[in-house]
This record gives C-alpha cells, structure tokens and sequence, in this order.
C-alpha cells in the first residue's frame, strides 16, 4: 500500500508526518503511536496490524514520532523526551478537529499512549502494548532492562565493535530500518524516570504483552494501577508478539 504523508507542525516547530491508514466513518477514530527506532509503516502497516484495524470501518491515524520516519529528525537531545511526544499526539488530534478517539501504543508507543490517556479526556479506549511494570515504578524502562545512555552510545560508536545484548540488537534494528542513528542517540539521553498519573486514566484500558518479552515483564503490575485495566498475554518476544494472530484479535476484539 502507498502511504500518501501528511506534515503537521509541532507546538514547539518540528515537522511532523502523519498518515491515514482507514478512512472508514464510524466513531470514534483510532490513532496509533509506534515504538521506538519503528514508525508508523513499520509497526502498523507491515505486520498487518493497519489492516485489521481498519476493517473496524473506521478512521485510523497514524503519527511518526519525532526523529522517526518521515517526521524531522534533530539531533540534539533538548528536543526529544516523553513529554514532547505527548504533546505532540495530542496536538495532531486538535490540529485534525477530533472530539472523542481511541488510542494504540506500542513500546515506546506504548508508554506515550498511557501518558496521553492520563492527561487527555477526548481517549475512550486505550491499547497498551509492548511494555510492563517498569511503566509504573519509574514511568518508563528498568534500566537493568536497557540502559539508556548505554543505548545512546552504541547508536552513536562508528561501528558495532564491544556492542552486544540489546543496545546491538536496537543498534541492527535501527540500521535496517534506515533510521537516522545520531536521532535516535539524542532520543535515548533524553530518556529517563517520570510520573505518570494513573489514577487520572478513565479510558477502558486493556495492556498486550508477550509473554517471552523481556521489555513488558509483570504486565500485570500494569493492567492493575489502571481503574478497569484488563491484560491479554500473547506469545512471543518483543518483536514476535506484535506480530502474532493473537496480538492483532485481542486488539481488534478490544476496539471493536
């Protein structure tokens, strides 16, 4: 499919790329946030994902983070951080004119999208996937996971020489991807603990992890601090399990 990309301005300048992947009529719309070094063709669109959202017969939008796909791509770290990315989303849903939607994250996507459902009262429904309890003890990655700076440095060494874990495995994934690396290093030294308000979520909330994911351990611990929250386990690894029949059913059953 070819995506035709839309630009927006961000409240603080950037431009940003956004995408329809529906363009169905029922209500609400549903806006999805990709992970980290993805984008919107990445994790939505090539594992089928868009598709099966879509057949809902509804809008469904996508965003490029700032620093991923087509959207811009600085690389100082003063304009990267969660918070950016929140207020991005949310300034992308008021720049289209949307009253009421639905929310889809992945990931990184998927710390975003939580942050967004806390402090905006337009979500109805919120999909959390690809992360676990680390959102809830400090906002964001156990860096006993992943060590951002760590991450930061291996984007930006001139080769994959005394890389190994998982900054080499984000390192290879980034590079196939064709992502811009010295981005996505300010990106990862930007990274650190945040508060988040789940008390303020009031969207139905479900969370979607694998069960072999080391980047969504205790999902539970999740699905608990959200009023509501309910929990589908679904096979796979952090790259498998997104892509498993189970992940695309439980999400669609979900927005349906």
């Amino acid at each position: 499919m070819e995506l035709e990309t839309n630009t927006f301005k961000s409240p603080d300048g950037l431009t940003l790329a956004w995408y329809e992947l529906g363009t169905g009529h029922g209500e609400p719309p549903i806006v999805v946030q990709h992970g980290f070094s993805s984008s919107t063709r990445h994790e939505w669109m090539d594992c089928g994902i868009a598709d099966a959202v879509a057949k809902l017969g509804r809008r469904v939008i996508g965003i490029d983070a700032r620093g991923h796909g087509n959207s811009e791509k600085p690389h100082d770290s003063k304009h990267y951080g969660a918070h950016f990315m929140v207020r991005d989303l949310m300034a992308l849903v008021t720049h289209l004119g949307i009253n009421s939607y639905d929310l889809v994250g992945y990931s990184m996507g998927g710390t975003i999208v939580t942050m967004v459902a806390s402090m905006d009262p337009r979500v109805r429904r919120v999909a959390i996937g690809g992360v676990g309890h680390g959102l809830v003890n400090r906002g964001g990655l156990d860096p006993k996971v992943l060590n951002t700076k760590a991450l930061a440095e291996g984007l930006r060494a001139e080769s994959e020489e005394g890389l190994s874990g998982i900054v080499l495995q984000f390192r290879r994934a980034a590079i196939e991807r064709n992502n811009d690396l010295l981005a996505l290093a300010a990106h990862s030294e930007a990274a650190g603990p945040r508060e988040i308000d789940f008390d303020a979520i009031s969207a139905e909330a479900i969370v979607l992890a694998g069960t072999e994911d080391p980047l969504a351990e205790h999902p539970e611990v999740l699905a608990g601090a959200i009023k509501g929250g309910r929990l589908a386990l679904v096979p796979g690894d952090h790259h498998e399990s997104k892509r498993s029949p189970e992940f695309r059913r439980e999400l669609v059953d979900f927005l349906r």
